[in-house]
């Protein structure tokens, strides 16, 4: 009896170990009143533990206390744009590069501000910072005078309440946009304090070109042995597979290729003892697939009338033997509409409306992995087979039926 306790209490242990991992992988900051507060008391419970797995398989900081826990993760591609932070609520619009300058700005304000701050004053100081001629050479200026500009503040401050940076005292965003009132918040100077995840802070960098600064911020020392060079390789594969839909070989170095073939198993095991992950390996590559479809910010398929016509465009992209252009793409969507418009929303049937339908297919497709887009066009990726054979059935208007999973005969299965 004592030993079948003991075999319970290591699965419940076990368990709850990964779901705190998961949890992490997916909101990589916590606070203890938010809405993961459940998830925030596991990581702290194994907190040990998951800091010593993230440091030694892919090199990330883990740090919790009272308030907080925060994963510093750095991603295995830099240059990677396919998900962005988006603005919260229903909208979800990825964040524009000016956005991303007034985050950064604003959390420099509020790193030097008091305990509590109000919506214009934080405004107000935000418009200094943005006064550096450095910014305004690169054409980045705000006044937040007009709305739009207004409606960018709001939107970055709305991130940052729901990371738990902020908390909201009294007023509402909505009032400051419109100039009928101002919102007051308090600081979480902890939460703020573990927003930073780069190894190095950006004003010590010397380099001035975009990817270059990004290379200086996050390296680590020196690899001037096998095993540390080793290290770098085993952390940058294990974050790509963590990370990444689909890690391909064809993007690999040599080296990098080299390594994964003869650690492919021992990396794979780990990733799936910690988070439940399954390797799925082809011979181009590998996926890493979650059989409870929880750790990831895109979906495929997805039902409504957008999911339908990425599901009709990823089967056309998948039978491509060459590059399509995005007017090839937009003619299609017209057939489509043709065919398939009874079921599909008053909006998407109408004139002109292709290429913004194109667009927020090819924003998915591309973020999964599944194609990429170069000068000459679009061009399908190994992974977007699956979808070749046939297209989805219209079961009910809004609902679409998956294609399904078939064997991916341009591949050979490695297991």
């Amino acid at each position: 009896m004592t030993g079948l306790l003991a075999e319970v209490l290591d699965g419940q242990r076990e368990a709850d170990l990964q779901r705190a991992a998961r949890a992490l992988l997916k909101e990589p900051l916590l606070t203890a009143d938010g809405p993961y507060a459940d998830a925030f008391r596991l990581v702290r419970r194994h907190s040990a533990e998951l800091r010593e797995w993230f440091e030694r398989n892919v090199g990330w900081t883990l740090r919790t206390d009272a308030d907080a826990a925060r994963l510093r993760k750095t991603p295995g591609t830099l240059t990677e744009a396919t998900h962005p932070a988006r603005e919260v609520g229903r909208s979800a619009l990825p964040f524009t590069r000016r956005r991303y300058v007034l985050l950064c700005l604003t959390l420099a304000a509020l790193e030097r501000g008091e305990s509590q701050v109000a919506l214009g004053r934080l405004a107000e100081q935000v418009v200094v910072a943005a006064a550096d001629p450095e910014l305004t050479a690169a054409g980045i200026t705000f006044t937040l005078e007009r709305r739009d500009e207004r409606l960018d503040l709001a939107a970055v401050v709305r991130l940052l309440l729901r990371l738990g940076v902020l908390r909201r005292v009294a007023g509402d965003e909505d009032a400051y946009v419109s100039g009928s009132g101002d919102v007051l918040y308090d600081v979480r100077r902890r939460v703020l304090a573990g927003m930073p995840a780069a190894r190095h802070g950006p004003s010590l960098i010397g380099s001035e070109g975009f990817e270059e600064r990004l290379v200086e911020m996050t390296a680590q020392t020196a690899l001037d042995s096998d095993e540390l060079r080793f290290r770098a390789i085993r952390w940058k594969l294990t974050r790509l597979l963590l990370d990444d839909p689909v890690l391909y070989y064809d993007d690999l170095t040599d080296e990098e290729l080299v390594y994964l073939t003869r650690q492919r198993g021992f990396i794979t095991a780990r990733i799936g003892e910690l988070t439940g992950l399954v390797a799925e390996i082809r011979a181009e590559g590998i996926a890493m697939v979650d059989p409870h479809d929880e750790l990831t910010d895109v979906r495929m398929p997805e039902q409504g009338t957008h999911g339908h016509i990425t599901l009709l465009l990823a089967g056309y992209l998948a039978r491509a033997d060459r590059p399509v252009t995005p007017y090839e793409l937009a003619s299609r969507v017209r057939e489509l509409a043709a065919e398939h418009g009874g079921f599909w929303a008053k909006s998407a049937r109408e004139p002109g409306t292709e290429h913004e339908l194109v667009e927020q297919a090819l924003e998915k497709i591309v973020a999964l992995g599944l194609a990429e887009r170069t000068e000459q066009g679009v061009v399908p990726r190994p992974a977007l087979a699956r979808y070749a054979v046939g297209e989805p059935a219209v079961r009910e208007p809004g609902r679409v039926q998956s294609p399904a999973v078939v064997p991916d005969s341009i591949v050979e299965d490695e297991r």
